[in-house]
């Protein structure tokens, strides 16, 4: 009797530990209504996007088991693979998941330009930041902290999870209503406005004050960027406001 009992406990941890792993990997968004959501990202193949200003994509970019990831080559070229979705938004929810490698840096632009004068997306577009400082332990820039609209709008709390752990971004960019907004992790930890004097100003108020093409585009391409460092994405959505 008594190694039944062990036996019964013994199967119990395990099976505890197995839905601990599992449940680690699971989606962590939790869009109510699938229905009003059209994917980005069939999970199979990049059709819907390309190169800012290639018709190509380069072999760095990736898909397996349903992620999109970008694994740098220290022999080929860095900074110029950024993609984009081939339509333009205006008004919308956009819904990603993404997780980043140790020291990693990347975004998430949404506003973007696609014209030669620009080599990448980051001369026009903002970029909602996607960063991991795990061997800076006295980082304290809100507007370089996952979630921030870079150098320009601080994020409110630091609620990333540590790298090579998956995050959750919505990202509501609502011209009609002059409205954006950042939650990750299903926390908002950003709000701005994303047109007019008010959107001015805070360009005005950062390093972008004197960038020609940046942010003056209210229809734009969504862009995920190539800062030469390991980066993955997952479940793209896109639900268009009314």
């Amino acid at each position: 009797m008594k190694n039944i009992l062990i036996l019964i406990c013994t199967i119990s941890v395990l099976w505890a530990c197995k839905n601990e792993i599992k449940n680690s990997e699971v989606p962590v968004s939790t869009e109510k209504n699938d229905n009003d959501w059209t994917n980005l990202f069939d999970g199979e193949s990049f059709d819907g996007w390309h190169t800012y200003l290639q018709d190509t994509i380069s072999s760095q970019w990736q898909i397996e088991d349903g992620v999109m990831f970008y694994k740098p080559d220290p022999d080929k070229n860095q900074g110029m693979n950024n993609l984009i979705t081939d339509k333009r938004y205006t008004n919308y929810e956009l819904s990603l998941e993404w997780k980043i490698s140790v020291d990693g840096n990347s975004g998430v632009f949404f506003g973007v330009l696609e014209d030669e004068k620009y080599v990448v997306p980051y001369m026009t577009a903002p970029e909602v930041q996607i960063r991991d400082y795990t061997n800076i332990p006295d980082f304290t820039d809100k507007q370089q902290m996952s979630g921030a609209i870079f150098g320009i709008v601080g994020i409110e709390k630091d609620v990333a999870n540590k790298a090579g752990e998956w995050n959750h971004f919505l990202i509501r960019i609502d011209h009609e209503n002059n409205q954006g907004s950042v939650s990750l992790n299903e926390e908002e930890v950003a709000k701005f406005p994303v047109n007019g004097e008010g959107w001015q100003t805070l360009v005005e108020d950062s390093k972008f004050m004197d960038w020609e093409g940046f942010g003056i585009t209210q229809e734009g391409h969504i862009g995920l960027q190539d800062h030469a460092h390991g980066v993955w994405f997952r479940s793209i959505k896109i639900r268009e406001l009314n």
